[in-house]
């Protein structure tokens, strides 16, 4: 049973930092993409970033990219979401995901397996 539990959110104001960490256990995930997503309300859940396991690839949509970076610590089994200058349109409930590597494109929810049960980010002007 493979298990993804986030941490790491909570209430900043806009051009705040906040890291995020999902924490995998269960199985082994070194054939596996790590991804996180957002969904605010009434919205899609959108694809943030991701990170092969194995050689470290990262991927970002473009609305995050440089100010959101993805890592991963393969001893510790955890992703990160690093994520800078922070802006009220950040805020979401954030799910990291894990899927095989070649399902799909990183960017579609189908392509993921496994996901953990969210962290509200909230950014307020």
């Amino acid at each position: 049973q493979v298990q993804l539990v986030e941490s790491g959110g909570g209430l900043v104001q806009a051009g705040d930092s906040l890291r995020l960490s999902c924490a995998a256990s269960g199985r082994t995930f070194s054939s596996a993409v790590m991804g996180w997503f957002r969904q605010a309300p009434g919205k899609e859940r959108e694809f943030v970033a991701g990170i092969t396991w194995s050689g470290g690839r990262t991927y970002y949509t473009e609305p995050v990219k440089g100010r959101f970076i993805i890592s991963r610590d393969n001893a510790k089994n955890t992703v990160y979401l690093q994520m800078n200058s922070l802006k009220p349109e950040d805020t979401a409930v954030y799910y990291c995901a894990a899927g095989p590597t070649g399902r799909g494109p990183w960017v579609s929810p189908s392509s993921y397996d496994h996901w953990g049960q969210g962290t509200q980010v909230t950014v307020s002007s």
